[in-house]
């Protein structure tokens, strides 16, 4: 909305809007690419092509660092890690198994279709010393940290 019209009580409380403003805010919503539905409800149901992008907790411990995502409903066979010493990448796709109609849905809310995370890591990692486990959902990926203080002592031969 481009002004700042101080709104009577009425309108705060009801949430009501004139249609002036109404039809700023669609052309708002439309310029960002935001769809809506008949009544002007926002859909966030992405386009087909699109990627989603997962919720991650990343943390370390001494040894580690550690990387959960929640990936319920996803098969092992249709996730992919890729690790590098500093990153880590974690794809995948969604299957939803019954087609109903969008007519017959009251709320959609879950996400089907391919997502992905790429995420910076804090500190390098062994790209072969990868742990990853999944239970009820929950993808656990234990990367172990370069010990970058570890020495090693190499005995010299004679030929």
């Amino acid at each position: 909305m481009t002004q700042n019209k101080k709104r009577s009580f009425f309108e705060r409380l009801t949430g009501s809007i004139e249609a002036e403003e109404e039809e700023e805010l669609e052309a708002e919503t439309k310029k960002a690419g935001i769809k809506t539905d008949k009544k002007g409800a926002q859909n966030w149901i992405e386009e087909e092509n699109e990627e989603a992008e997962l919720a991650v907790d990343v943390y370390q411990t001494p040894t580690d660092i550690v990387v959960k995502t929640m990936v319920a409903g996803v098969r092992n066979e249709d996730l992919e890690l890729t690790i590098a010493r500093d990153m880590i990448t974690i794809s995948g796709k969604r299957k939803e198994d019954q087609n109903i109609d969008e007519d017959n849905y009251f709320t959609k809310e879950l996400y089907w279709g391919k997502f992905s995370r790429t995420i910076l890591l804090p500190q390098e990692v062994e790209p072969e010393q990868v742990e990853a486990t999944e239970k009820h959902g929950l993808l656990t990926i234990k990367l172990q940290k370069v010990d970058k203080e570890k020495k090693n002592t190499v005995k010299i031969k004679s030929i």
